[in-house]
């Protein structure tokens, strides 16, 4: 497990060696992203998605701590899942 992982974003002819730091890479296969807010809003499960697709990743876990039970708090994201 790594934490705070910078990782390179290339864009058309643009190369960013830091495009975006993940919060944890598990196995380098899952990334991990986490919050600590009160809900969870569609715009954060997006940055998940978002990081998945630019770091060519699968799957993806949104991890809230600011739910009252943790199971509350965790979501799954799949790159390249139907919606």
């Amino acid at each position: 497990m790594i934490r705070q992982v910078p990782v390179p974003i290339i864009w058309d002819d643009l190369h960013f060696d830091e495009g975006f730091r993940a919060d944890l890479i598990v196995e380098d296969k899952v990334i991990v992203e986490l919050k600590s807010k009160e809900k969870v809003i569609p715009v954060d499960k997006k940055q998940v998605l978002t990081h998945l697709r630019h770091a060519d990743k699968r799957l993806g876990l949104l991890i809230n701590f600011g739910e009252e039970l943790i199971k509350n708090g965790i979501s799954r994201i799949v790159n390249g899942l139907e919606e």
